[in-house]
């Protein structure tokens, strides 16, 4: 692909991430304007909007297998990978805002995107037996409490770059909220 056309086809999918997030009936005259581009060039890339909300959920899976590669989650020590995998996260989610609920609609991405928590919960299991997480948790409260952590990190402090939004979420995970 060309590098204009594979510039194109990530400002239609940003786009397509952030206003299909708010209105999955968002008009492809809208959403080309949002994306810099022209209508017509989004309808031959996309024939309707089922193809364009596929292709924003095949980019974010794929970033965020890119991320989870990354972090090494089963190699890297415990508190580095926690952090690689945070800041990759913040950059897709903010990359790619489209509420992960909506994959539903999708088999494949669902399955894809459960696979993905899988792994991440798998992570967070080695974090617990390594001593880094409390052991004392219920069943799936850490993985969820992470997921919860990033989104609000990501959507309260959009100034803040990936990195420093990472350093604020995994400290909050790991000590909490506390004055100790």
């Amino acid at each position: 692909m060309r590098a204009d056309a594979a510039r194109n086809l990530d400002a239609i999918l940003q786009a397509g991430a952030r206003l299909l997030d708010d209105d999955p009936s968002t008009s492809f005259t809208t959403l080309a304007a949002e994306a810099g581009v022209s209508r017509n060039l989004v309808h031959r890339r996309f024939p309707d909007r089922e193809a364009l909300r596929d292709a924003v959920f095949r980019a974010k899976l794929d970033a965020i297998d890119v991320v989870l590669q990354d972090a090494r989650l089963e190699i890297a020590p415990v508190e580095v990978a926690l952090h690689r995998f945070v800041e990759g996260i913040i950059a897709v989610i903010r990359r790619y805002p489209i509420n992960p609920d909506q994959m539903r609609s999708d088999a494949e991405s669902y399955t894809r995107m459960l696979d993905q928590r899988e792994r991440v919960a798998t992570f967070i299991g080695r974090a617990t037996d390594e001593g880094l997480i409390r052991s004392d948790l219920p069943d799936g409260v850490a993985p969820a409490l992470l997921q919860k952590i990033i989104v609000i990190v990501t959507f309260q402090l959009p100034d803040h770059d990936p990195a420093r939004a990472a350093d604020i979420a995994v400290d909050t995970l790991l000590k909490g909220i506390g004055q100790n």
